[in-house]
């Protein structure tokens, strides 16, 4: 191989679609297990390897020379084959300092916990101190010396300021695991997660719902990526070069999730704006009905809407993993935080607004077979609509017009 990432599990990466962004020169995705990796490296055969879980700290010990970055963090996730001679580098210190700015928290004089002690945390604590942390502490499952906290016990740290995720929990596949619980925190002032897929973790999620700045590690991903393309090659990149990776990334990953009231057009929308952008579109109440066996009116029938809201929320969690859709939900998907709670995961929630006076009864569904059945719905749900949505558009007018000004986010 020319270029490419070593690491156990890749299937959750992103780094070709970045390097292929920087680069024409091939780079490939290589999972290696624990017994492969002393021969992967003796070889020698590659110009250049980014390192991921689990990696991180035991592969610094088999190179020849460490950058001052690898020996400030403790940790490798670059190396570079410069005329046979491994050296190693480290590239997530860069990526969390990105990522801290872009997210807008500061580190100065803060009180930081880090969850986790493997790899990403060394360069987290490393980033932390440059940026001016003011005390460090580790929430680790096996405590073991001073300043390595229970992980499970959250009240032994809950009086940190700053927390950073830098384990794996919330990662895909496993994208619904939290590592601790926010709520137990009183003085609470960012968040930051090193995991970026999902988009947003639940952990951001959560810390979002508090009112406090929280991002995933989208940026420090695509910020590590441009630093580690400079290793690579000695080319040079400036810091819009990041933001442009990083806007076109989320864009393409970012699920674009249609809600509204039932006959405010989202199916129609949803199937003209995927073909439009060449996305896949699911409607959520198709998915319900393959999943049953059996149309939506003869759910409600035999099982009431207690029955099809609890499809609901299963059919929206068998998609809402998936990255780059289309998602036409039901009318009533709002009526349930999990089920916005899952689809912010990796989505943007786009309310299509429509005149009450524009929407038409749907017969064979019970809750909007009439204009009443309409009228009351809209009462009830506009509130939580707009509550729930991060964009608005009026649809009122063409489809056409509605799809183009969609487009915006695509």
């Amino acid at each position: 191989m020319e270029y490419g990432l070593i690491g156990a599990r890749l299937g959750h990466s992103f780094s070709r679609e970045i390097h292929s962004q920087l680069s024409q020169d091939p780079y490939e995705l290589r999972e290696l297990a624990l017994e492969e990796l002393p021969a992967f490296l003796k070889a020698r055969e590659f110009k250049g390897v980014n390192v991921t879980i689990p990696y991180k700290r035991m592969v610094q010990h088999r190179l020849d020379e460490l950058d001052d970055s690898a020996r400030f963090t403790g940790a490798v996730n670059t190396i570079v084959n410069k005329g046979g001679k491994l050296i190693g580098y480290n590239t997530d210190y860069y990526g969390f300092i990105a990522l801290a700015k872009h997210a807008g928290v500061d580190f100065k004089g803060a009180r930081l916990v880090v969850l986790g002690a493997g790899g990403a945390a060394c360069a987290v604590v490393a980033a932390a101190k440059t940026m001016g942390v003011g005390r460090i502490r580790y929430a680790v499952r096996k405590p073991g010396g001073e300043g390595f906290l229970p992980l499970a016990d959250v009240d032994t740290y809950s009086d940190a300021e700053i927390v950073v995720n830098a384990t794996p929990v919330g990662m895909f596949p496993d994208w619904q695991g939290c590592p601790t619980d926010l709520g137990a925190f009183r003085n609470l002032r960012g968040v930051l997660d090193c995991v970026y897929n999902p988009l947003s973790t639940r952990l951001v999620l959560d810390a979002r719902n508090l009112g406090v700045p929280a991002e995933g590690g989208l940026m420090m991903l695509v910020a590590q990526a441009v630093k580690a393309r400079e290793f690579f090659t000695g080319e040079t990149f400036g810091d819009d070069m990041c933001l442009r990776l990083y806007d076109s990334l989320l864009r393409r990953k970012r699920n674009l999730v249609l809600l509204g009231m039932p006959s405010s057009g989202k199916s129609t929308i949803g199937h003209g704006l995927a073909s439009r952008c060449g996305r896949r579109f699911v409607d959520i109440d198709e998915v319900i009905a393959s999943q049953a066996g059996m149309e939506i009116p003869e759910i409600f029938a035999r099982e009431g809407e207690e029955g099809f809201r609890m499809r609901e929320t299963a059919a929206i969690e068998s998609v809402a993993a998936e990255q780059g859709l289309v998602i036409a939900t039901g009318g009533g998907a709002v009526l349930s935080e999990e089920n916005l709670r899952l689809l912010r995961h990796n989505g943007l929630l786009c309310l299509l607004d429509r005149d009450p006076g524009l929407l038409m009864p749907t017969p064979g569904r019970p809750l909007s077979s009439t204009e009443e059945d309409l009228k009351a719905l809209w009462e009830k749900r506009c509130p939580l609509y707009l509550r729930a949505a991060d964009v608005t558009v009026n649809n009122d007018g063409t489809p056409e017009r509605t799809i183009e000004e969609l487009m915006r986010y695509e």
